[in-house]
């Protein structure tokens, strides 16, 4: 198997295993609060507690990812999440330990996403790096499902606090085989400890701020990134796919059990099959930019645009059609149409980091996911918002407020991106 492909399944386990690890705690977590009678709020803060590290540690971790290197970074982010993991309270009685763990979580896991961009970027070719960053973070999805799937009935039998320990070691196996195989760059001995740096790298590290040296140049470098029309583009449409995405994805019981009358869980097997669509729909929107750049021989920036403007387009038709659903197939219907239009999307704006910015790619995954996160924040709110205004979860009209919103988010996205996206270097 060459190299390259084995760099990027690992980067993929990488992203399944930390999203396993993320519904996994939602699993045990549920079944420990009903156990401890918590009240609904302060369920929430603790199921939110991880976003809030999440959100905070996406630059700082691109910026590691570029000083440190993507293998480096990984190996400090794995180890320190898993063992917060394994260290987690097992009951719900400890509120505060939990927050505190599952804070740590998130930041440990901020340097993910930006470590693995950094390293396909210096891995994958160009025309390959659609395909490549497509499988990677279809991970996230795959994952999902998984766990919706097996992790139930694992903590039936062996208890809710079993999940946490689980996920813990899943977390130090990744490590294990990354150690064995990971690698910043081709060329470079994945045992390596002691990784020569590029022309390029030295000197951004001499410049990044905090070093000795000089921190003129690497204010200079954020800067440049900050006022980079091509950089908001990304900015904005991963905003616009995390708004519609985190709806979706935290809203999803209170819209089945409210609006269509269904318990989600008992949905059996349909329950992760929005997920799974996801996932295979993420990779068809990589495979279909290459093969416009490959094949029909269109310029980078026309793939990523034209992949882009399908998915967004559809995303925000389909996320309209689900307060239009009448019942459980056309709920799952529409939900799953959502979120399979929303992975195709990822083919033209999540690639474009790599594009534009090959050496700091991490760096600008870094700011890309902040706005991602902050999404998700929002979003979540603003619909409960929009929701208690339009009379309660089972008003109708509170589902269509909240979903044109979204819709009209991923439309003005599409635009953006499409008016301002580069296919060419620009910092490097």
């Amino acid at each position: 198997m060459e190299p390259k492909v084995v760099i990027v399944l690992a980067c993929f386990s990488a992203t399944l295993t930390a999203y396993v690890e993320r519904v996994g705690f939602s699993i045990a977590f549920t079944a420990m609060a009903k156990e401890a009678n918590l009240d609904e709020h302060v369920k929430g803060n603790v199921l939110s507690a991880f976003y809030w590290g999440y959100g905070v540690s996406q630059i700082p971790g691109g910026w590691a990812a570029q000083l440190y290197g993507g293998r480096r970074t990984l190996i400090a982010s794995f180890l320190a999440w898993s063992l917060a993991c394994l260290l987690t309270p097992g009951n719900a009685s400890s509120v505060t330990l939990t927050v505190l763990a599952r804070v740590c979580v998130g930041l440990a896991q901020g340097g993910l996403i930006p470590s693995v961009h950094t390293v396909l970027s210096k891995w994958i070719p160009p025309h390959e790096r659609a395909r490549a960053v497509s499988l990677t973070t279809s991970g996230m999805y795959l994952g999902s499902a998984a766990a919706m799937l097996v992790l139930p009935s694992v903590s039936a039998l062996f208890g809710a606090a079993s999940l946490l320990r689980l996920v813990g070691l899943l977390g130090l196996a990744w490590l294990a085989l990354w150690l064995a195989v990971g690698s910043d760059a081709p060329g470079r001995r994945s045992s390596d400890s002691t990784i020569p740096l590029t022309c390029n790298e030295a000197q951004l590290k001499q410049d990044l701020p905090g070093h000795r040296a000089s921190s003129a140049g690497g204010a200079a470098l954020w800067a440049s990134l900050m006022r980079s029309s091509a950089v908001w583009a990304i900015v904005v449409n991963n905003f616009a796919f995390h708004y519609a995405f985190y709806l979706v994805m935290n809203w999803l019981p209170t819209y089945f059990n409210s609006v269509l009358l269904v318990d989600l869980n008992s949905l059996g097997v349909l329950k992760p099959l929005p997920y799974l669509v996801m996932f295979a729909m993420s990779n068809v929107g990589g495979w279909m930019g290459d093969a416009l750049i490959l094949r029909s021989k269109r310029s980078v920036a026309a793939a990523r645009k034209t992949v882009n403007t399908i998915g967004m387009l559809s995303a925000a038709v389909a996320v309209m059609s689900m307060p239009a659903a009448s019942g459980m197939m056309s709920g799952v219907l529409a939900t799953t149409l959502t979120m399979g239009t929303l992975g195709l999307s990822r083919g033209g704006f999540s690639v474009n980091h790599m594009d534009i910015a090959p050496k700091y790619a991490g760096m600008v995954m870094g700011i890309s996911n902040t706005a991602g996160t902050l999404a998700g924040v929002i979003g979540v709110a603003v619909t409960g918002y929009i929701l208690d205004a339009a009379g309660g979860a089972g008003s109708v009209g509170g589902w269509w407020q909240a979903h044109s919103l979204a819709a009209v988010i991923l439309v003005a996205a599409m635009f953006v991106f499409n008016a301002f996206a580069k296919g060419t270097k620009l910092f490097d």
